[in-house]
């Protein structure tokens, strides 16, 4: 037993010597190998910066050159010596002499936006069923990509919050279409909507009636505004809700809405009333004089409005009747003449 033991010892006090020995003669390979590679790399670098130096020096008059990308060409700024020629022209092969031009001419994707819950950055499956040479699809292919479509449509939602995003992006893009307006406001709700969303104002309050609040906001912000009687009707949310999410989410987000204009309206009035743009500037000076003579405040923006394009209307001797102007404006006829009256006197006033 003695003798087995004593050989066990030795054999491994053997093998771990000889292990050693290898892995020192291995590193001392490894570290001749690393300086015999790492010496002409060295130095092949350094000739590489020294020629890139030389390149960007003249080699007449050691002045600096310029890229002439018009030419293709590397002139010296200083002695006009040409470097380099017929350089490669690395940008678009067409010609732009404004932005609109250059943007219908881009082949790049379309930008990003907020009226999109990815922002537009993933991919859509056109509904046409044809391929990219114009053919219609077969059954089975048109199958396979209705499958596609589906998958496609789950994958771009991943979780509740982008679900809650689209479905509030697509509420505001609906009732901004029906009210006409432009695109700027609905990316102004839109990224209210997400300040709402990122900021957690959501809980205990109907998507569709957080979305209605930013759009009304955005479009007074944007000086667009809309009152709350068409803001309701294209709404799915009652006016009582609507202003209560409005002030909530104007007060959490501290958003700096003004009191709205009654000159905003009386464009969008006008024009659904057929009026000529004398009858519009009437209307706006009759507001101007009513502002010095301090009537308007505590009144209903949408019924000075309307009184004072029905008066301007009057002064200009275009026929438009108070019934017209109350369906145009949505507003009773008993607020026209009365605010009708006020506006007159006060005009009366500022004039004497």
């Amino acid at each position: 037993m003695s003798d087995t033991r004593t050989r066990e010892h030795v054999e491994s006090g053997y093998a771990t010597h000889t292990g050693d020995t290898v892995d020192e003669h291995t590193r001392e390979a490894q570290a001749d190998e690393r300086r015999t590679t790492d010496g002409p790399r060295t130095s092949e670098t350094q000739q590489d910066e020294a020629t890139r130096e030389e390149r960007q020096v003249c080699p007449e008059c050691g002045g600096t050159l310029v890229t002439d990308e018009t030419h293709g060409e590397t002139v010296c700024a200083d002695c006009g010596l040409v470097v380099d020629e017929d350089s490669i022209d690395r940008g678009p092969e067409w010609r732009a002499f404004d932005s609109a031009e250059r943007d219908q001419k881009s082949r790049v994707g379309a930008p990003t936006t907020n009226l999109m819950h990815d922002k537009g950055l993933s991919t859509n499956i056109g509904w046409q069923n044809k391929d990219a040479y114009g053919n219609s699809l077969s059954s089975r292919q048109r199958e396979q990509m209705q499958r596609l479509r589906t998958w496609n449509e789950r994958f771009r939602t991943r979780d509740s919050k982008e679900r809650n995003l689209k479905q509030a992006l697509g509420e505001i893009d609906r009732m901004a279409s029906a009210l006409g307006l432009p695109e700027t406001v609905r990316e102004t709700a839109s990224v209210i909507y997400r300040r709402a969303l990122d900021e957690d104002l959501l809980p205990g309050r109907s998507i569709e009636g957080v979305a209605t609040a930013a759009l009304y906001a955005a479009a007074r912000q944007a000086g667009t505004p809309r009152s709350l009687d068409e803001i309701e009707r294209v709404s799915r949310v009652d006016k009582m809700e609507l202003t209560r999410t409005y002030r909530y989410v104007v007060r959490e987000l501290k958003l700096e809405v003004e009191p709205a204009d009654p000159e905003q309206y009386v464009p969008r009035f006008a024009s659904d009333l057929g009026l000529s743009d004398e009858a519009e500037r009437t209307a706006r000076e009759l507001l101007r004089n009513a502002k010095r003579a301090a009537i308007h405040s505590g009144k209903s923006p949408v019924g000075l409005a309307a009184a004072a394009v029905y008066a301007a209307a009057l002064l200009t001797n275009e026929k438009v009747t108070q019934s017209q102007v109350s369906d145009v404006a949505d507003v009773s006829e008993v607020t026209i003449r009365n605010r009708y009256k006020e506006l007159l006197e006060a005009d009366a006033e500022v004039i004497a």
